[in-house]
């Protein structure tokens, strides 16, 4: 299934998209505001320190983004899981993006001598454009994560698809039925609970 983008998604992709989605309280009372996003945003430095964003998650299997670090010496914390943008992924490539997810939201940013100079801080899950693949990642994160505030994946992806700005027409439907199969499954929920 192809989309031909709008005028105005054409213009987004040469735009820092970082939207904040929704705010994780983790142990120890820190709080993670995970935040979706695009290829521009991934890779501006300035934006990304004054959105506190120290760890990236790009979910796109067409791009990638390069080591980045930020004005204040922090070095961004990087993961990728290359995901197609429609039909051709699998249920286990799906789950690897949301567990991969989970851990850079959990992990902890040891100062070791040898590791680039990181902190703990929020998190962008992005695509592209930030409208179909990092919206169902962080749509299956958000309602297994939050089932009070997101009883169903049609709720999260609701949410995020409003605080984006996205059209009913994203996420891709594709992505969508996948992301039910994986969540029909069961097997993510012991996961995330450690």
């Amino acid at each position: 299934m192809l989309i031909k983008e709008t005028t105005r998604e054409r213009a987004e992709n040469d735009t820092t998209i970082l939207v904040p989605v929704h705010d994780l309280i983790l142990p120890q009372g820190r709080i993670c505001r995970l935040y979706v996003g695009n290829l521009t945003g991934a890779s501006d430095g300035a934006a990304l320190l004054a959105a506190g964003i120290t760890s990236s998650l790009n979910v796109s299997l067409n791009i990638d983004v390069a080591p980045l670090q930020l004005p204040d010496g922090t070095h961004m914390r990087r993961a990728k899981v290359g995901l197609i943008d429609g039909a051709g992924n699998t249920p286990a490539h799906l789950a690897a993006a949301v567990l991969a997810l989970e851990g850079l939201v959990t992990q902890a940013s040891p100062g070791k001598p040898n590791y680039p100079a990181h902190r703990a801080g929020h998190v962008l899950v992005n695509c592209r454009g930030g409208r179909s693949r990092s919206v169902v990642v962080l749509a299956i994160y958000l309602h297994l994560r939050a089932p009070g505030t997101f009883p169903t994946l049609d709720s999260a992806v609701s949410h995020i698809r409003r605080a984006r700005g996205n059209s009913d027409t994203y996420p891709l439907p594709p992505m969508l039925d996948l992301a039910r199969a994986v969540l029909a499954s069961g097997s993510l929920p012991a996961l995330l609970r450690g």
